[in-house]
């Protein structure tokens, strides 16, 4: 098994694992491709945050494991590991926070 490589982003960047639904269900029963579905992610990463004028950081809101609402375009799409997609943000694209 390959070793999956870890990317720590830099400013105030955020590398984000997608959530894909699954195309079957539990039963075996394929989805339709209409389906709606949230486009939401899983934070993995973020970077230390940003520098003002005065060079005093900014840190990023936004911690490991937040559970976050991504914007329907946008993001860098990033290869680590194999049947996963992650895509690395700034923090202002991404649009909020979900909670239970």
């Amino acid at each position: 098994m390959a070793a999956i490589k870890r990317l720590l982003p830099s400013f105030n960047r955020v590398l984000v694992e997608k959530i894909v639904l699954p195309k079957k269900s539990a039963g075996g029963i394929l989805l339709p491709e209409t389906s709606k579905q949230l486009n939401s992610g899983k934070v993995i990463a973020v970077g230390p945050g940003e520098r003002d004028r005065d060079g005093k950081l900014i840190p990023v809101c936004l911690k490991e494991g937040d559970h976050v609402l991504l914007p329907e375009y946008g993001g860098l799409e990033v290869k680590l590991a194999p049947e996963k997609e992650y895509l690395l943000f700034r923090e202002n694209d991404i649009l909020g926070t979900l909670s239970d």
